[in-house]
């Protein structure tokens, strides 16, 4: 595992007071967290290939594409995980995933043992039935997803797109993405004069930059925080 450093004790429990490990007993969420391991992974790190081994981790810090490839070699998004996200627990439970893991900003993460989790599972009965809720969660994010691409506004459209398109095709740290105002109209069903104000807007935010190279995202976690979501 790369970039294996002591994350600090306070991040740590944040991330699980966040997530749903928080709903375990203390001595049952010790026991599951016994043994971890730290990680600090760099921006454009991919963590995990479709269908390597399970892999479970607590995210601490960073923002985190799961994404799916098709034949073809073209990408669709399917989650964002964020601090307090739990990663592969659906592949923990089924087996290997159909997902690539890629790591878009610098990330912390506390890599849990499979195979505790695993017996755990079985074992315990609160602890199978949190991987249980998590599993129906991740089937809920995935729907959510394909629901922004159905329901969202124009401007919930156009940040998820840019965010699919610079992980897709991220160079080192950097999310940059190259095409034209037309060709994002294009790509979400909108006309370039109103997708060229939405740009205008992100800008004068702060969230993105515009050049001849192409969007360079600046805040990818504001970015993200602005596409579609039922709760919005």
């Amino acid at each position: 595992m790369p970039g294996q450093h002591k994350l600090s004790e306070t991040a740590i429990e944040e991330a699980i007071a966040r997530s749903a490990l928080a709903e375990l007993p203390p001595a049952l969420r010790k026991s599951l967290t016994q043994g971890a391991i730290p990680a600090n992974l760099p921006a454009g790190t991919t963590l995990y290939y479709e269908e390597d081994e399970p892999r479970c981790g607590l995210v601490i810090s960073g923002l985190i594409r799961v994404y799916m490839t098709s034949p073809d070699g073209r990408q669709i998004t399917v989650r964002y995980a964020r601090a307090g996200s739990l990663l592969g627990i659906a592949a923990l439970v089924g087996g290997p995933a159909p997902v690539s893991v890629q790591i878009l900003t610098d990330a912390a993460l506390l890599m849990l043992n499979v195979r505790t989790l695993q017996s755990s599972g079985q074992t315990e009965p609160r602890v199978g039935w949190l991987l249980a809720q998590e599993v129906t969660r991740r089937l809920y994010d995935t729907l959510e997803a394909l629901a922004g691409n159905a329901f969202g506004s124009l401007q919930q459209r156009v940040a998820r797109h840019l965010l699919d398109l610079a992980a897709s095709h991220q160079q080192g740290r950097g999310l940059l993405v190259r095409l034209t105002q037309q060709e994002l109209a294009d790509a979400v069903g909108s006309v370039r004069p109103v997708v060229a104000r939405i740009l205008r807007d992100l800008r004068i935010e702060g969230v993105i930059s515009t050049s001849s190279d192409g969007i360079l995202i600046l805040k990818p976690a504001e970015l993200h925080a602005k596409t579609w979501s039922r709760e919005l």
